[in-house]
Formats: structure tokens, C-alpha cells, sequence
């Protein structure tokens, strides 16, 4: 059985409350908008008419994108203590023994992770969630899509500042 909950800071708990009562707020800016398009006239030739019925249908494919992620999510502060691979941690990590295949990247979720360079990795994905609580110099085995074993093994783990 696995849960399906999003870690997330204050700062973006914050970010994402914001953005959802924003969304909110332009809802009746957005229906004035189909209304004010509609008495234009020909519904099938009104190009304003279904460009705000589809930004309408985007802002709202968001909100309830919102709505979910933050109904499932604990709001931590991120880890303090490096050497160990949790939420929040900035991991470099090394493939099937293989030294030189390196990768450096965010255990987060994609909105923990937005606005950086790093890559982003879920602690429920396959990699993300093998990593979790590895401490520098464990290595954990997971499964690719291809159904195959990766072997990873973690260099380095420090708390992610953005």
C-alpha cells in the first residue's frame, strides 16, 4: 500500500497556497471573459470565445492539480543533516559501480523543484524512493521501467537551499 503524499517546505506549501488562491480569485475574470466573447456572436467562428474556454479549462485542470497536492501534503522543514538521502536532500550518486557515471539531483517533488536547474526526483519514484535514508556510501538496488536492476550508490547527500 503506498501513500501517496507530497513532502513539501513551508516556503512552497506557501508558493502553491498562493498560487491556488490566485487561480481561484481570476475564476470570475475568467468567466466575464467567455461571457463578454459569447454575445460576439457565431460560437464556431469565435477564435476569443474558445481561446478563453480553453484557458478556463487549463486554469481549472490546475486548481484541482492544486487542490490534490496539497490536500496530501505534509509540510516539513528540509533536512538539516547531511550524509543521509531524505526529502529535500541534494544527492550525488553513481551508477553500477561505474565511478564515472555520475549524477547530481533534488529528491522532491516536481513543484519542491520548480524554478531550478537541478534535476527533480520523487521520493516515490524508483530511484528517489531506493535512496530514501541511504547514508554516503550505501548502495541500493531498484527497478527500471524495462523491468531490469539498477544498482545506485550514494556519494554525497546535503539539504537542498534554494
Amino acid at each position: 500500500m503506498t501513500e501517496n503524499v507530497t513532502w513539501l517546505t513551508p516556503e512552497s506549501h506557501e508558493r502553491l497556497t498562493s498560487e491556488l488562491a490566485a487561480l481561484i480569485a481570476n475564476r470570475p475574470v475568467i468567466a466575464a471573459e467567455i461571457n463578454e466573447r459569447r454575445e460576439e456572436g457565431d460560437l464556431k467562428e469565435n477564435g476569443g470565445y474558445h481561446a478563453a474556454r480553453e484557458e478556463q479549462g487549463q486554469q481549472e485542470a490546475r486548481i484541482r492539480q492544486l487542490q490534490e497536492l496539497l490536500n496530501n501534503a505534509k509540510v516539513g522543514v528540509a533536512p538539516t543533516k547531511a550524509g543521509v538521502a531524505l526529502p529535500g536532500s541534494v544527492v550525488k550518486v553513481y551508477y553500477d559501480g561505474d565511478e564515472n557515471d555520475t549524477e547530481t539531483f533534488l529528491i522532491a517533488t516536481r513543484e519542491e523543484g520548480l524554478g531550478g536547474d537541478l534535476e527533480t526526483y520523487s521520493p516515490q519514484s524508483p530511484l528517489g524512493g531506493a535512496l530514501i535514508d541511504a547514508k554516503v556510501g550505501d548502495t541500493r538496488e531498484y527497478t527500471l521501467p524495462n523491468g531490469k536492476s539498477m544498482k545506485v550508490t550514494l556519494v554525497s547527500a546535503e539539504p537542498y537551499h534554494s
